[in-house]
């Protein structure tokens, strides 16, 4: 297997410290300070989009080391068991997470999202302008998915 190293771009602050608590991110505000190696216009342009993708390490979560055994997801015994690729969750290899945010304003090396699903302190790896002709037209997914995350992004 091929590996490589990724350095962070910034950083992520906003007032969630708690990394077991995994609902209600939606009206979560996020201040992402890039690194000033990129210099005060890396942003640029970022604030013509209405959303951006926020790509992210779940640095505060070990990997689990085993991930052929399909798990109930995030740990419910009620229900189904899915492989480590069908989830979303921060028990993952490489422990890499990407979020669709709003933007909420750009500054120099800062931008502010609404929704972000990363406690402060995280480290951002990357930024993506989310732009329509990339969004799936017909996505579906299986309907205890839209049970469980029905709170997910609950202010």
């Amino acid at each position: 297997m091929v590996s490589f190293e990724i350095t962070s771009i910034g950083t992520v602050r906003n007032d969630r410290t708690d990394v077991q608590h995994t609902d209600n991110w939606g009206a979560v505000r996020s201040t992402i300070t890039i690194d000033e190696r990129f210099g005060e216009a890396c942003l640029q342009g970022l604030e013509g989009f209405s959303h951006v993708e926020v790509l992210f390490i779940f640095d505060q979560f070990p990997e689990h080391g085993d991930y052929r055994e399909p798990r109930p997801y995030r740990g419910r015994s009620d229900l189904p068991p899915i492989g480590i690729f069908a989830g979303r969750g921060p028990r993952r290899p490489n422990r890499i997470g990407v979020t669709c945010c709003a933007i909420e304003s750009v500054h120099g090396r800062e931008l502010t999202v609404v929704g972000l699903d990363a406690v402060s302190g995280t480290p951002v790896i990357d930024l993506k302008p989310t732009m329509a002709e990339f969004l799936p037209v017909d996505s579906k997914q299986p309907e205890w998915v839209s049970r469980v995350m029905s709170e997910y992004f609950q202010p």
